[in-house]
């Protein structure tokens, strides 16, 4: 491969089983080659080798994709993990971070400095997906999205030119990248606004799984009026086998609350009081104080990396009594299935809706919650049975839909009009910067947006929309 000084793996390569391997253990693709990059000038030599001989090509930074889109059977697989530089500038509140780092590297690097930006909750999930597809995460409501806080990024487009994008440079292609998925090339570095985060109250309040509904009801109630600086998530799902977890609870079936409160700590037990009072006696209490690298790591210990999984979601408008029954039945049944199959659901407003719809490509402004439907089973298990529960659980709560679901978790088998709807209504704009850059949709192997010219020819569902 001309000019590539990275490392090639190929299927008889020792390396090439590990390599291969992504977060969801349900995906089992066989690549061709796997390029792991050690540089910008190694994407290039990636790209344009990929044309010359016609292999479909995909982009793995952290390989959290939860349609398992890092990995694509015989083509090859651009690896970016390899490319974790950064540096932050405490004066200027930036930091400039490679696609390769994950959310808990980036986390360490800025928050040695006081200093945060949204990220994911997931530790090992790469900031560069999270980012391209509008990024959720505890700080949102008070700091916005992630890509709100992208102030800059290098981007390696389908023709293998390397473009420097900001509201002031390719403006219509920076729009793109927040909140438009991996459609319009490979971003080499991510230039981040940080905020100061002096610490954080909360933690988790569980609940024996007959208060679910309950749980749900205070949830809404309590979260509609919750300031900016609190976060507060809430799920149905089992109770970890770690130390913190009481042990008559671990493996049972519980409603948690996470609430966190983002501000001097002395405030804290003031912010969640409402809440407690709504909902005493919990069965397991662990709040307090507590940095922030800490409470961006209070979901790692319900993420098990050995399982497989599908993922269904969607943007609501509100959670009302409806909903809430159906999903405390739903996710009963989940109980035979799969232990850890889960509901989570994420209070959304605060900054986020600050923004207008069309100033970057997320569209979802104004949606109230975020529902998340992951279902798990062991390896050897039929999926059918826990793809058609998550299909239930994602039904029930369809009469409250704000109109689509988050791209960064839509399942591998979303079809055109699924897609579509992800992007909201800014899906046509997407389509025509789309061919602007890559008029020949070169960057597929990702929740498709096809060039506006492609969609016209084919008679392709929405054309000309």
């Amino acid at each position: 491969m001309i000019g590539f000084a990275g490392e090639l793996i190929s299927p008889h390569d020792d390396r090439y089983a590990a390599a291969r391997t992504v977060w969801n253990g349900a995906i089992d693709r066989y690549p061709a080659l796997i390029a792991r990059a050690h540089g910008t000038d190694d994407v290039i030599a990636v790209i344009r080798h990929a044309r010359e001989t016609g292999l479909s090509l995909s982009i793995r930074g952290g390989g959290h994709s939860a349609a398992g889109l890092a990995v694509a059977d015989g083509g090859i697989m651009l690896d970016l993990s390899a490319m974790k530089a950064v540096e932050v500038d405490p004066a200027s509140r930036v930091a400039v971070a490679g696609p390769g780092l994950c959310w808990a590297e980036l986390d360490a690097a800025t928050h040695a400095h006081g200093l945060a930006t949204t990220g994911s909750v997931v530790g090992s999930t790469g900031i560069a997906g999270l980012t391209l597809g509008g990024g959720i995460g505890r700080m949102d409501r008070l700091a916005g999205l992630t890509c709100d806080n992208l102030l800059r990024a290098e981007v390696v487009t389908a023709d293998g030119g390397i473009l420097r994008t900001s509201p002031d440079e390719h403006p219509d292609l920076f729009w793109a990248l927040r909140g438009g998925g991996g459609n319009f090339g490979v971003v080499t570095s991510f230039t981040y606004r940080l905020h100061p985060v002096a610490g954080v109250y909360g933690g988790i309040l569980g609940y024996p799984f007959n208060r679910a509904a309950d749980v749900l009801r205070a949830y809404a109630e309590f979260s509609e009026y919750a300031p900016d600086r609190l976060a507060v998530y809430v799920a149905l799902a089992a109770a970890p086998s770690a130390p913190f977890v009481p042990e008559p609870v671990r493996g049972q079936r519980v409603a948690v609350l996470l609430p966190l409160y983002f501000g001097p700590a002395d405030e804290g037990p003031q912010a969640l009081a409402p809440l407690r009072s709504l909902l005493p006696g919990p069965v397991v209490d662990i709040t307090g104080p507590m940095s922030y690298e800490q409470s961006q790591r209070l979901s790692d210990a319900v993420t098990n990396v050995e399982l497989h999984h599908y993922d269904a979601v969607e943007w609501l408008s509100q959670l009302d009594g409806q909903a809430i029954d159906e999903l405390v039945t739903v996710t009963m049944a989940a109980a035979e299935l799969s232990p850890g199959s889960m509901v989570s659901i994420k209070r959304m407003g605060g900054m986020v809706a600050q923004v207008p719809p069309d100033q970057t490509a997320f569209w979802y402004r104004n949606a109230a919650h975020s529902l998340h439907i992951d279902a798990q089973w062991t390896p050897g298990d039929d999926p059918a049975r826990h793809i058609a529960w998550a299909g239930r659980a994602w039904r029930a709560a369809q009469h409250v839909s704000a109109g689509g679901g988050y791209v960064n978790f839509l399942a591998a088998n979303a079809d055109a009009d699924r897609i579509r709807s992800a992007y909201g209504g800014n899906y046509a704009r997407l389509t025509e910067v789309k061919a602007a850059y890559d008029p020949s949709n070169f960057f597929r192997i990702n929740h498709n947006i096809e060039p506006v010219q492609t969609r016209q020819r084919s008679g392709a569902p929405g054309a000309g929309s």
